[in-house]
């Protein structure tokens, strides 16, 4: 799992943010929400135009060159933060896996060109590399992989090369780090299917529901948004399935569906395609839900046990005890992102109106 994340000189991170999903708790209400006494669960806040979805961005920066997953093109544009005194962006995660524990530093410039990496296992250095002079030191990478030839000069990641043509097993830190990262989503949950992360294609976005079960979940789905309206898989001339409501006249989904209904469309098909993410962030996640709807979809993902999941909202109405907790909640600001367990000296509890704290400026110190 993650346990923290850090960027700075990235598009309007001027200086270091951090999301540290270790700071966890005593709270004995919502344990769904924290899983190997990590943060599970957790929604961001802040104002119009203060970096939620380039926080987003920043944190699925790995997937880029460490998988070959899927990027949508255009996402990255203006990649750099303009007033930072450095001409590169610095990346930090940090992994968990059982007990090990694994940190992973790099520098991007503004081509997004790998100029920097370093990985810390368990306190030991396996490598540490300035690719802009060549220069850097090999030594616990070399000690892991003795037989392997070291002409990586020639390669834009250590980590990926070194994944790719040694031999470790299946539970090793760097293999579930990199199944970790390989089965990490992005997607913004508008009128379109844009996403990081998962999957190389999806070519199956149209027509994934074409069997009875799935189809009868996703009206399930629509009807508590407000939809009663069936669906129906019509056959066309050319033999091309699609889908249509199932009106006295059948109507075509794609090209009737309101904004919100289509984007509870990409939210389903995520949620029925992406069965082993490991790590979900979900950008303006409920944008064109109602305030009941977006309360069901969360509850959908507290039961993915196995998965994180990070959502941004501006929907206050999610503020609340009976959905999560403080220290899941957090604000984001321009330098700063901090939950709610730590934005206010007041002593939290379940009974507390967490909206209307918010609300009254409780969490803006």
């Amino acid at each position: 799992m993650l346990k923290l994340f850090e960027i700075s000189g990235f598009k309007n991170f001027k200086d270091t943010v951090r999301l540290d999903f270790s700071d966890v708790r005593d709270y004995k209400f919502n344990a769904h929400c924290i899983s190997n006494n990590l943060i599970g669960k957790a929604i961001i806040y802040g104002k119009n135009a203060i970096g939620k979805s380039n926080f987003g961005l920043a944190l699925f920066d790995i997937v880029s060159h460490l998988s070959s997953k899927n990027v949508t093109p255009n996402l990255y544009d203006y990649y750099l933060n303009v007033e930072s005194p450095n001409d590169f962006a610095a990346f930090h995660y940090v992994f968990q896996f059982d007990e090990s524990i694994l940190d992973y530093y790099y520098h991007k410039d503004g081509k997004q060109t790998l100029i920097y990496e370093k990985l810390v296992m368990n306190s030991t250095v396996l490598y540490e590399y300035d690719y802009s002079n060549h220069r850097g030191t090999t030594h616990g990478i070399k000690e892991l992989a003795p037989t392997l030839n070291w002409a990586f000069q020639e390669t834009d990641c250590i980590l990926k090369y070194v994944i790719n043509n040694t031999v470790l097993d299946d539970q090793h830190p760097l293999r579930r780090m990199m199944r970790f990262v390989n089965n990490m989503l992005w997607f913004r949950s508008l009128n379109e299917n844009r996403y990081i992360g998962f999957k190389s294609q999806s070519n199956d976005y149209h027509d994934f529901m074409y069997e009875e079960a799935t189809l009868s979940e996703f009206e399930v789905l629509l009807r508590a948004s407000g939809i009663e309206d069936g669906l129906t898989v019509r056959t066309n001339a050319d033999g091309k399935k699609t889908l249509y409501f199932d009106t006295e006249t059948p109507l075509p989904f794609f090209r009737v569906a309101s904004n919100g209904t289509r984007a509870l469309y990409t939210f389903f098909y995520w949620y029925k395609t992406a069965k082993d993410v490991s790590f979900m962030f979900i950008d303006e996640f409920d944008a064109f839900y109602h305030f009941e709807l977006a309360e069901s979809i969360v509850s959908i993902l507290e039961k993915m046990s196995n998965t994180q999941v990070v959502l941004t909202s501006h929907n206050t109405n999610l503020l609340t005890n009976k959905i999560m907790r403080p220290d899941c909640y957090f604000i984001l600001t321009k330098d700063k992102l901090t939950s709610l367990a730590n934005a206010t000296t007041r002593e939290l509890r379940e009974g507390h109106n967490l909206e209307k704290l918010y609300m009254s400026g409780e969490f803006n110190g």
